[in-house]
C-alpha cells in the first residue's frame, strides 16, 4: 500500500494563533482570563480544570463552555486525547485551556513520591533521576498535545507567585519545578504575569509580558484588564480588532519644584529612542520596581542620570560642557 504524498507547501501556516501562559498569585484572575477564550470567537472552549474551581466561573456548566474536572493527574492525558479527537468532532472545540499547570504537575509528582515510598517502605525516599525523567516525558507530552498538535489557541495558567520561586504547594523540595517551568516557557508564545494594583479606591488588573516570541507583545509591555479577544485583536487575528488598552502613564506629584518627574523621565527617554517598555525594563533592573509609577523622586533622578550618561553625546551635559573650539581641537588632534 503506497503512502500518500504530502506537498511541503501545503503545511504553510494557515492562521495566526496564540498560545499564552498566565502566571501570578492566587486571586489575580488567571482562571477568568483563560475562560475569556470562550468569548473570542474561536469555537467552543474546552477547559481542563485540575483545581476544580471552574464551577465558580459563569457558563462553566456547559451553557457557554465545557469545564472538565480532573480528579487525578493520570486522567489528564486521556482527557486531552479525547478533546482533540472525539470531543472536537462532537462538541466543536476550537480552543483549549488548562487550569492550572502547577496543580497538575504538583499532584503528578506527589503521586510519584508516594509510590516510591510505598514500594520501598521508606517514608523519606525520593524518586530517582530515571523516575523523574519518566514524569517529565508525560509532562512534555501533555504540553505538546495541547500547544502544538491541537493547532488551536491555548491558555495555560500557572500559580507561581514570583519568578525564580523554587517551591510551591504540593511540590516537595521543588525538585520537579525547574524542568516543568522551563518546559512551559518553551511551548508558549507569550507569557503574562498578572498582578493587582491599587489605584486610589479602585483595584486594577495588570498583565505584564515577561516572555514573548511575538513582536506585537514586547517584553515589558503592560496590558490593563486584558482578555483573549483583545490579545488576538492586537495581533490582527481575531473578530475583535481593537487593541488591548495599554496601561497609561500617570504623572507623579512633584516633591519639589526642581525635582524631576516621571513625565520628565519618559519624555527624555523618548528623545533617546527608548519606548515605555524598554524604560520599564531599565527601571526594574536598576531600581527593582514592578511599575514606573513606583519610582521615587530619587530613583527618577538616578535613571535620568544613567540615561544621559549612556545616550547623551559628550558635551551635552552642563557638567561636562566644553567650548566648541576646544572640542574641535581635540578631534583634530585625535585624527
Amino acid at each position: 500500500m503506497s503512502t500518500p504524498r504530502i506537498h511541503p507547501l501545503s503545511r504553510r501556516p494557515q492562521q495566526r494563533r496564540l498560545v499564552v501562559a498566565v502566571r501570578g498569585a492566587a486571586g489575580t484572575g488567571k482562571s477568568w482570563f483563560a475562560a475569556s477564550l470562550a468569548d473570542a470567537g474561536l469555537g467552543r472552549l474546552c477547559f481542563f480544570d485540575t483545581e476544580r474551581k471552574a464551577r465558580l466561573i459563569p457558563g462553566s456548566d456547559g451553557s457557554v463552555f465545557d469545564a472538565i474536572e480532573v480528579e487525578h493527574p493520570d486522567e489528564l492525558p486521556a482527557f486531552v486525547d479525547w478533546a482533540l479527537g472525539e470531543g472536537r468532532e462532537e462538541q466543536g472545540y476550537g480552543c483549549f485551556a488548562l487550569d492550572s499547570w502547577a496543580m497538575y504537575f504538583g499532584r503528578k509528582h506527589r503521586a510519584t513520591v508516594e509510590a516510591v515510598r510505598q514500594r520501598t517502605g521508606d517514608p523519606t525516599a525520593q524518586p530517582s533521576a530515571e523516575e523523574l525523567q519518566a514524569d517529565q516525558v508525560v509532562f512534555q507530552e501533555v504540553l505538546r498535545r495541547l500547544c502544538v498538535d491541537s493547532g488551536a489557541c491555548v491558555v495555560i495558567t500557572d500559580q507561581v507567585a514570583a519568578r525564580g520561586k523554587e517551591s510551591r504547594e504540593e511540590n516537595e523540595m521543588g525538585r520537579v519545578l525547574p524542568m516543568t517551568a522551563s518546559g512551559l516557557e518553551y511551548f508558549v508564545d507569550v507569557m503574562l504575569e498578572i498582578s493587582l494594583r491599587q489605584d486610589g479606591f479602585e483595584t486594577r488588573r495588570i498583565a505584564t509580558v515577561v516572555k514573548s516570541n511575538a513582536s506585537e507583545f514586547p517584553v515589558g509591555m503592560e496590558l490593563e484588564a486584558p482578555d483573549f479577544a483583545a490579545l488576538l485583536g492586537r495581533m490582527g487575528a481575531g473578530p475583535q480588532p481593537a487593541p488591548a488598552p495599554v496601561h497609561a502613564l500617570r504623572p507623579q506629584e512633584e516633591a519639589a519644584p526642581a525635582a524631576a518627574t516621571l513625565a520628565d523621565l519618559t519624555s527624555e527617554a523618548e528623545g533617546f529612542g527608548l519606548d515605555r517598555h524598554k524604560l520599564l525594563l531599565s527601571a526594574r533592573h536598576y531600581c527593582g520596581v514592578a511599575a514606573l509609577e513606583e519610582l521615587s523622586a530619587e530613583q527618577v533622578a538616578d535613571l535620568l542620570g544613567k540615561m544621559r550618561e549612556r545616550f547623551a553625546p559628550s558635551g551635552d551635559s552642563a557638567t561636562t560642557a566644553e567650548p566648541e573650539v576646544a572640542v574641535a581641537k581635540k578631534r583634530k588632534k585625535a585624527a
